[in-house]
């Protein structure tokens, strides 16, 4: 579709489940059961909404799923259900191959988020998923990444950016940048320190990537906050910003982790807001 001078598409990496309890917080498991039924092992249903955007110039795409380098057992556990390939996804939705991707943007490198950066060539090595593109991510993200918390350590995998050191595709990036003309990424605290959403505008309308400040629909009331989330106040404060400017100003939002809407607007009815199927 286009968007403004700009052509995007949502690329769906693939499925996986989380434990539902986490991924609520202190949302009791009565509630949050109604809108994201889980299944026998308390895992709810999960997408992985990559967003593609073509300027003319530059091929981008923002975040790269969960990746295909699981051995079995993780992916039982995190029961990632894929049809195809990334590379093969961003092949059918766009027409472009992997080689011909110029730009990927990383918001963290949680490894659900970050996991398709790279993959495995048929010896079993770790490459470059898009050999061409420079991989963006910020300065302070990365810092992170290498010397995580205990608390947070099993989200990050080296595998999914070290190689891209090596190959000097990684750029470390300040807390606040514009990737092109209308595109900027900003720091968003909350579910991390150094976590960055996007914000698209063009022709006077703004798309914002919301990654895990609001992960999926249910997600859009200020108190349902994931419990994977470092610092939940500042994702309180970081939703009671975002969500009533985009009411006002009719954003297209993406919802990353949400397998059946990510795309949405978002309205506001009886003093509550909600994200509505977008109409695009």
């Amino acid at each position: 579709m286009r968007f403004g001078d700009y052509r995007i598409e949502i690329i769906r990496d693939a499925e996986f489940g989380l434990d539902g309890g986490a991924m609520f917080g202190i949302v009791p498991r009565v509630l949050w059961a109604k809108v994201s039924p889980p299944d026998e092992q308390n895992r709810i249903r999960l997408g992985l909404n990559c967003l593609f955007i073509e300027t003319g110039t530059e091929r981008i795409i923002i975040e790269t799923g969960i990746g295909d380098k699981w051995a079995e057992k993780y992916r039982q556990i995190y029961a990632i259900r894929r049809t195809r390939s990334l590379p093969e996804t961003v092949r059918v939705v766009t027409g472009y191959s992997a080689e011909q991707i110029t730009i990927v943007v990383n918001t963290h490198l949680h490894f659900d988020h970050a996991g398709g950066n790279t993959s495995r060539d048929e010896a079993g090595r770790v490459v470059p998923t898009f050999p061409n593109a420079r991989y963006l991510v910020s300065r302070g993200e990365y810092e992170h990444a290498e010397a995580p918390t205990e608390r947070d350590r099993a989200s990050y995998i080296a595998d999914d950016w070290q190689v891209l050191r090596r190959t000097g595709q990684l750029e470390l990036m300040p807390a606040h940048y514009e990737v092109v003309p209308g595109l900027r990424m900003e720091t968003v605290p909350g579910h991390n320190r150094t976590m960055q959403c996007a914000r698209l505008e063009q022709g006077g309308q703004t798309l914002y990537f919301f990654a895990d400040v609001v992960p999926t629909r249910a997600h859009v009331p200020y108190a349902w906050i994931m419990g994977y989330d470092l610092f939940p106040l500042e994702t309180l404060a970081a939703k009671k910003r975002l969500l009533p400017q985009a009411v006002r100003e009719n954003w297209l939002g993406v919802l990353y982790h949400d397998p059946d809407m990510p795309l949405c607007r978002f309205v506001e009815e009886g003093g509550k807001i909600k994200a509505v199927r977008a109409d695009v």
